[in-house]
């Protein structure tokens, strides 16, 4: 009897990856304001916060659901809730308020590169967010037009090469983590041929609004970048913060980034002087240091945002009293053609 020939071999077919969860989640996320309104039990009431369709067309809500469970249930006026919620105020013309309110056109310097400050370039690395801020003031931003990952990144790299008098580059967008990481490691791969560069600073705001996309992909790329790095978070309420946030940013600080946080004073939000000293006690406390507390940028669809700069500043008087020094963030506005953020002083 012939033995039956033996089956063919077949090389394995690889499996195909999982998706990582802070992917998932951001998926997940809410983009529907009324079921926003139905998860916090406030749909009966919406029609008396002044909801609009119209603004939630023209910037979309996106908010992930880590961030609502930290929304207080039944409030209307909760601090997190005002600063993703879209209203009618927002459509309302303002004298003064404009669709690029720091000047992020003319000081373009390549692909996706803004140059308004001396020895830093700022990179748009994509146009995505995890969270949609409503005083966001680049809510008008060309993304599609001004992104850096266009062409693999190779203009904004070149542009950034061919200046010496560059040795700071900040990943800004939209915000650069919500990119895959693989693709921030092509990003930086290609910087660390920069041989001018020493500092990497990154703006963003997902350690807060979703903190599991600080997973062990990102700590890795982060571990092994060639700079020191800071990463500036971006909360503007101590409610922001939990045990999910802590870990994320005990991770952070793991990898040898040091964190600084920038808020912005919002009416509404955090216009009290009780609400500040929480939001930089709170920081420190899961490791953050205060940076900078911005004075709103006019950014059409944002004034009902805007605290007047002599509440601003009598605000920031008694902070300063409150508070040790190193807690009290600078009160600053960015100003369009300014060589730096222009501090607001006391007279």
């Amino acid at each position: 009897m012939i033995p039956a020939a033996p089956a063919p071999q077949h090389a394995p077919v690889p499996a195909t990856p999982p998706t990582p969860r802070w992917q998932q989640l951001w998926r997940d996320a809410v983009r529907d304001p009324r079921e926003l309104l139905a998860q916090l039990g406030l749909d009966a009431v919406a029609g008396g916060l002044g909801l609009s369709d119209d603004a939630a067309v023209q910037f979309p809500l996106r908010v992930p659901q880590g961030f609502i469970a930290r929304m207080r249930h039944g409030d209307p006026h909760d601090p997190l809730l005002r600063q993703v919620l879209p209203l009618d105020a927002e459509m309302q013309p303002m004298p003064g308020f404009s669709l690029d309110a720091v000047g992020d056109g003319a000081a373009k310097a390549g692909h996706g590169v803004i140059r308004k400050y001396r020895g830093r370039a700022l990179l748009i690395a994509t146009g995505s967010c995890a969270i949609h801020c409503r005083y966001c003031f680049r809510r008008h931003f060309p993304y599609a037009e001004e992104t850096a990952a266009a062409a693999g990144w190779r203009d904004a790299v070149d542009a950034i090469a061919a200046d010496a008098g560059i040795d700071e580059v900040i990943l800004s967008g939209g915000d650069p983590w919500s990119l895959a990481t693989p693709k921030l490691a092509e990003l930086t791969d290609a910087l660390a041929q920069v041989p001018h560069l020493k500092r990497l600073r990154i703006h963003t705001r997902l350690p807060v609004v979703l903190p599991e996309r600080v997973d062990e992909a990102l700590l890795a790329w982060l571990s092994a970048l060639p700079w020191p790095v800071t990463v500036v978070l971006h909360a503007n309420h101590a409610n922001e913060f939990d045990p999910a946030v802590d870990a994320a940013l005990a991770r952070l600080r793991g990898a040898g980034a040091l964190l600084l946080n920038q808020a912005v004073l919002l009416r509404g939000v955090n216009d009290s002087v009780d609400a500040l000293a929480a939001l930089s006690e709170r920081g420190h406390a899961a490791g953050v240091l205060p940076y900078y507390l911005h004075q709103l940028d006019r950014v059409q669809g944002s004034a009902h945002f805007e605290v007047p700069d002599d509440v601003a500043l009598q605000l920031h008087r008694e902070l300063a009293a409150r508070l040790s020094g190193y807690l009290v963030p600078k009160l600053v506005r960015e100003v369009a053609g300014d060589p730096g953020k222009r501090p607001l002083t006391y007279a």
